[in-house]
């Protein structure tokens, strides 16, 4: 595995809020709390919202598994084509694809994502989930609420709250992505960035 990058190297306005010890200790926190809430594991699956959210739903696997030694199955939400704003988006749309190698008709499924924000990133993976079946529930895990809703959309689990402006921006860079776990915000320049943390 390369290095990851060198913190310096990232925008210089850029503050970081939240370091990996933090990060980690929330994923365990809420690994646990899922564990507490649902009792009945093998209707359990966890679905991560591309791209951040992948990676945080695949830490959770990792360490319910290593929790319980069982493996949840896991899958990946493409929510590009289901976005109120795809048609205003001043770049073409770029879809990754979905990834779910299970039923979600019945299943418990933990949706997870990086920053929570005015929820129509969320709204757009409900609608997403319900094309592929009826779940039984569908629960939210949310690594940094920043508040600022549009929607009635609350989060089940919850890694850090984490005031903010509607100035500022929220950025969350992972390993997984080559760089040190970390949570910055920066002050916005112009309009919203469709997709950072809605």
């Amino acid at each position: 595995m390369n290095s990851p990058i060198d913190p310096k190297s990232l925008p210089r306005d850029w503050k970081l809020v939240l370091g990996a010890d933090i990060i980690s200790r929330s994923i365990a926190r809420m690994s646990y709390e899922i564990l507490e809430r649902n009792r009945e594991l093998d209707t359990l699956c966890i679905v991560g919202i591309r791209t951040g959210g992948e990676h945080l739903a695949r830490r959770l696997q990792k360490r319910i598994e290593k929790i319980e030694g069982l493996v949840v199955p896991f899958g990946v939400l493409d929510i590009t084509l289901y976005r109120d704003d795809v048609s205003t988006m001043q770049q073409q749309a770029v879809i990754r694809g979905t990834d779910l190698p299970f039923d979600v008709s019945g299943a418990t499924v933990i949706l997870v994502d990086d920053v929570l924000y005015t929820g129509r990133t969320v709204r757009a993976a409900l609608d997403a989930i319900i094309d592929f079946g009826r779940p039984r529930s569908v629960q939210l895990a949310i690594l940094v609420d920043r508040g600022h809703r549009e929607l009635p959309i609350r989060p089940d689990y919850i890694g850090k709250n984490l005031p903010t402006s509607k100035k500022q921006s929220v950025h969350v860079r992972l390993e997984e992505q080559g760089y040190e776990d970390g949570v910055y915000t920066s002050d916005r320049k112009g309009g919203r960035e469709p997709g950072k943390g809605e």
